[in-house]
């Protein structure tokens, strides 16, 4: 009985046992379905998102990787999320959105803490080094390789050129020791990143005024537009190269030949290099003649944007022949964006028909308006307002022009708040295209005696600075309002405009009963006065060498410039200037009445545009002080982007001992302690509301040379932005009041 019972018992066990396993096996296996479920449905996605983006909806592309991100975080495939968080770059750069693009694939690849903000400032070495380190973390796979190269293209597009090279540089490495990988589309994306490093090295040259540097630079763009070409020409020799990037390179290769050949047009020193470049552009151009079915081997979309860049370099070709052939490509172009039903891109072959059909331009203009007004592209649209704008211009239609040229600022500021500018691509470079809207619309305003003209022209200058400083900054949209809006300013006594339009300068005052004053001066009678006092005052023997050369400069200037005005103004008060181009760099109040210097009657005020940040009053119970200074050589002074031979400032310790008695508490840092180190984290661990800084600084064209000096270094623009920005995100009140009492060589300045 005893053995049944434990036979029984063991029989049992067994077939609890297997009945456990059989369970769990079911529980795996039901695992395993679900999880090879969710696996189709991303896969599925996320082709579905493929043939959406190739179809031109990038919005729906997104949606659909980002349901396919969601299952892959849900089942845990890192691949599977890196994969559709790249896919999702892709939809945000053809939808504009470059940072957010960047953002995705900073996620892909776990970069943590990498910035995509758009930049002016080349790489410190240190910055270099930690992404180096992070790059040689990464785990080399194809989706990584192709995260890395996703991320030096959108660099490049939000302008942050010197990180790009970088990374597509280390991309080309890692692909080079990886077998079977094809690098031709690599190397094309370094090449263009190459081309935009010399695109901003050219544009730098044609706005900085310091003539040292603008030397430097005029002997490195050859060098930098070289090396863009050098790897334009191998992808095109490679025989593994696929057509269709040979193509690429052939067209970005004519582009840069074409613009580099314009840029030497003045340049004696380089007569030769420019005889070399001109040789190469008509032989490239037969070649990509020649092979011209390489273009309808594209896709649509790709076959338009490359027809319609070759066509534009052929209308700036010297051959005049080829611009009927740069009609045939821009009409073929035209064809296939209608028969994709592709209203951007049709609305681009139009306008691009409009500037090579001069007779027939108005009905392409037109045309491609409406379309990019249709679907919202004001990038787009400005451009072919600036179009009309010219046209009705040459055509003796001013109404018609201003109106046209009014619409485009318009868009203007609508792609400005959308942040678009920070897209390469998409861009309008401003100096060449965005500028002139501004100043043809005003030249047009004035000479017209345009009703309320007045009051027009001070808005369009004040949208132009505006502009303008964003664009230095590349900070997105300041938070800005109009002087004449601040009650604090009804108290001055007149805004005085100065606006270079070339052949004029056109100057109206603001009053605070709101009327308002013009009167136009030749340019001739100005400039001149202008660039000599400029040159006195930047001289270093301007101490010994007296007032005597000041004097006919500044009261030739207060004649054109401030004598029209003497009657409306009072004996005494404040004048405030908006100033413009070089007159920015000169100081208002030294100008001469024949008695008298401006200072010795008027308190006055300089900025760049008519909008400042709204002021608030700040009581000293509330004070809070942050006060740093130099009051000795430092080794700052030897900083290789500091202006030479800078000396000691006076009396730097009393103006510190001063401010402090005037602030509620203050922290107080001079000489080694007023270091970016310590400025750094004392603006970490405390609400100031006010930041006094008693040092040298300078102001200069090129952004890296604007800024103030620590004990330690230069602090450039953008890194003290970044500092300012730091403390105002961890304190919720921003600084009020910042005091840069600053002197420049030699104290002059």
């Amino acid at each position: 009985m005893t053995k049944w019972r434990y036979c029984l018992k063991y029989a049992l066990l067994g077939i609890l046992t297997l009945s456990i396993v059989l369970t769990q096996s079911s529980l795996l296996l039901a695992q395993s379905t679900e999880k090879e479920t969710h696996i189709q449905q991303a896969e599925l996605l996320t082709q579905v998102g493929r043939k959406q983006l190739n179809q031109g909806q990038a919005a729906e592309a997104l949606d659909s990787w980002q349901q396919a991100t969601k299952i892959y975080h849900q089942i845990k495939d890192a691949e599977g999320v890196s994969g559709s968080l790249i896919n999702q770059n892709f939809a945000l750069q053809k939808l504009g959105l470059h940072s957010q693009a960047c953002e995705k694939l900073v996620e892909a690849l776990k970069l943590n803490n990498w910035n995509c903000n758009p930049t002016i400032l080349e790489l410190t070495e240190y910055e270099k080094s930690q992404l180096i380190a992070a790059i040689h973390q990464l785990k080399i796979t194809p989706i990584s390789l192709l995260g890395l190269q996703s991320m030096g293209q959108v660099l490049r597009l939000v302008g942050k050129l010197n990180e790009s090279e970088l990374i597509l540089e280390k991309t080309l490495l890692f692909a080079k020791q990886t077998p079977s990988k094809e690098i031709s589309d690599i190397l094309l994306s370094l090449a263009n990143t190459k081309q935009s490093i010399y695109q901003r090295a050219r544009d730098e040259y044609k706005w900085i005024e310091e003539p040292v540097f603008r030397e430097t630079i005029v002997d490195s763009i050859p060098q930098k537009a070289q090396e863009s070409l050098n790897i334009y020409q191998l992808l095109v020799d490679r025989t593994s190269s696929p057509q269709e990037i040979k193509l690429q390179a052939q067209l970005n290769r004519l582009n840069l030949l074409l613009d580099f050949d314009e840029w030497l047009t003045d340049k004696p020193k380089l007569v030769n290099t420019r005889t070399k470049v001109n040789q190469q552009i008509q032989p490239l151009v037969d070649i990509i003649l020649q092979n011209s079915s390489v273009f309808y081997q594209l896709s649509p979309e790709q076959s338009i944007q490359a027809q319609l860049k070759f066509a534009k370099s052929l209308s700036k070709t010297q051959n005049q022949s080829l611009q009927s052939v740069a009609v045939q490509y821009t009409t073929s172009a035209l064809e296939i964006a209608k028969n994709i039903n592709n209203q951007l891109l049709k609305s681009k072959s139009l306008g691009a028909l409009g500037k090579l059909n001069p007779y027939e331009s108005q009905t392409y203009f037109e045309e491609a308006l409406s379309l990019a007004q249709s679907i919202n592209h004001a990038d787009v649209a400005y451009e072919w307002q600036q179009q009309l704008g010219n046209l009705f211009q040459k055509q003796g239609k001013s109404k018609r022009a201003i109106q046209a040229y009014g619409a485009a600022i318009d868009s203007i500021t609508q792609v400005r708040d959308n942040l678009l500018h920070s897209n390469l691509d998409a861009q309008f470079f401003f100096y060449e295209k965005v500028e002139p809207v501004y100043r043809n619309y005003m030249r047009l305003l004035i000479a017209e005696q345009y009703p309320n003209f007045e009051r027009k022209v001070i808005k369009a200058n004040q949208q132009l600075q505006l502009a303008q400083l964003e664009d230095y900054l590349k900070c997105g949209k300041l938070d800005l309002i109009a002087l004449d809006k601040i009650d604090n300013l009804t108290g001055a006594s007149a805004i005085i405009h100065i606006i270079d339009l070339d052949s004029t300068i056109q100057v109206f005052a603001q009053f605070p009963d709101s009327s308002i004053r013009h009167h136009s001066v030749e340019s001739r009678l100005v400039k001149n006065h202008v660039n000599a006092l400029l040159s006195i005052l930047q001289n270093k023997s301007l101490v010994s060498s007296g007032e005597e050369l000041i004097i006919p400069h500044s009261q030739a200037l207060y004649k054109q410039l401030i004598e029209p005005f003497k009657k409306s103004l009072p004996s005494n008060g404040t004048l405030v200037f908006i100033l413009d181009k070089s007159f920015q760099s000169l100081p208002m109040s030294i100008l001469h009445d024949g008695k008298d210097y401006l200072f010795q009657h008027y308190s006055s005020s300089e900025t760049l545009g008519s909008k400042v940040r709204q002021p608030k009053a700040l009581p000293q119970e509330h004070s809070n002080a942050l006060i740093g200074g130099i009051s000795t050589f430092a080794p700052s002074f030897y900083d290789p982007d500091a202006t030479p031979g800078l000396q000691p400032l006076p009396d730097v310790e009393i103006e510190i001992a001063e401010v402090k008695k005037q602030t509620n508490s203050s922290v107080d840092l001079l000489n080694k302690e007023f270091n970016t180190k310590r400025l750094s984290q004392e603006l970490s661990k405390k609400n100031f509301n006010i930041l006094h800084i008693t040092t040298h600084a300078q102001f200069s064209s090129i952004p890296r040379r604007t800024g103030f000096l620590t004990w330690n270094e230069l602090v450039n623009i953008t890194r003290f932005g970044t500092l300012l920005k730091r403390q105002a995100q961890i304190y919720q009140d921003a600084i009020e009041l910042l005091v840069l009492s600053a002197c420049q060589t030699n104290c002059q300045g």
